[in-house]
């Protein structure tokens, strides 16, 4: 693996590459409150197959794109960066995958930029239709999202995750994520201005259009202990994909499913990423 800066008209992002140059290029979008590190299991597992994997620290969590106002944190901006991301590193066409808030802005860009991508894989965050669907008709939905809204407090919210050694910030991940992968995103998030950057995603407003159906070839993974997001959301999301599309659960694991079950992810987005595209020697 080696640190990667990517320079964009919106700044510069930091990111971890791995695998030959010439390799089928991935994009992977790490979530909240993380950051490139939570895919170090599948930067190595598609890297050892050929891939040309690329993971950015997105907007916010690099310190090279920060900015103050929550406004420049929408979907819209967050979808840019993407493009941006890729038209510097030269990928033409990409494969993209997304977790928690990543694959949010996965499942926009595969609507904006369909041409861009070669496929879709998005981890435990429903297609935001189907959120939307289920915020309206499901309870359980509803309630699991009540987080949401309290985190728009600022500086409250802040102010309490990092009190006590990051005490609430730290059990966010339930024992799921590996202990020096929580002191790292704690490391991260104690910053200035960074957990206020991260929380700016919440912030932002409601998105500016309505979001569509995905026409790309789509992987979606979802577990079944996870507590932002419920069944009804989770099986609603293949009616919003009109292209080839896989629904996956997992059993037993919570939301941090790329920490947490490393191996099922990998096995399930390399059989993804080879049922769909060319060769690995393609970009």
């Amino acid at each position: 693996m080696a640190e990667l800066s990517i320079s964009t008209a919106a700044g510069v992002f930091d990111a971890t590459a791995a695998g030959p140059p010439g390799g089928r290029p991935v994009l992977l979008l790490h979530g909240f409150p993380q950051t490139r590190l939570a895919w170090e299991r599948q930067i190595t597992a598609l890297a050892a197959q050929g891939y040309r994997v690329v993971a950015p620290d997105q907007r916010g969590y690099s310190p090279g794109v920060r900015p103050e106002r929550a406004e420049d944190y929408r979907i819209t901006t967050l979808v840019d960066d993407v493009v941006a991301i890729a038209q510097e590193l030269g990928w033409a066409t990409f494969d993209l995958v997304g977790h928690d808030w990543g694959g949010a802005v996965a499942w926009w860009t595969a609507d904006a930029h369909p041409a861009l991508l070669r496929t879709l894989t998005v981890v435990s965050t429903p297609h935001p239709g189907a959120l939307a669907g289920a915020l309206r008709t499901d309870e359980d939905q509803r309630a699991r999202s009540l987080y949401m809204r309290d985190w728009r407090q600022a500086p409250e919210t802040e102010n309490d995750m990092l009190a006590h050694d990051a005490e609430k910030l730290r059990g966010l991940y339930g024992g799921a994520v590996p202990q020096a992968g929580v002191d790292a995103y704690v490391r991260h998030m104690s910053r200035p201005g960074a957990l206020t950057a991260a929380l700016n995603w919440y912030r932002s407003g409601r998105p500016e259009r309505a979001i569509g159906t995905v026409d790309v070839p789509t992987l979606y993974v979802w577990s079944t202990e996870d507590i932002s997001f419920g069944p009804v959301a989770a099986r609603e999301t293949g009616q919003w994909v009109k292209g080839p599309y896989r629904f996956e659960t997992v059993e037993g694991i919570s939301h941090w499913i790329p920490e947490e079950a490393p191996e099922t992810l990998n096995r399930l987005l390399l059989e993804h990423l080879r049922a769909h595209g060319e060769g690995h020697g393609t970009p």
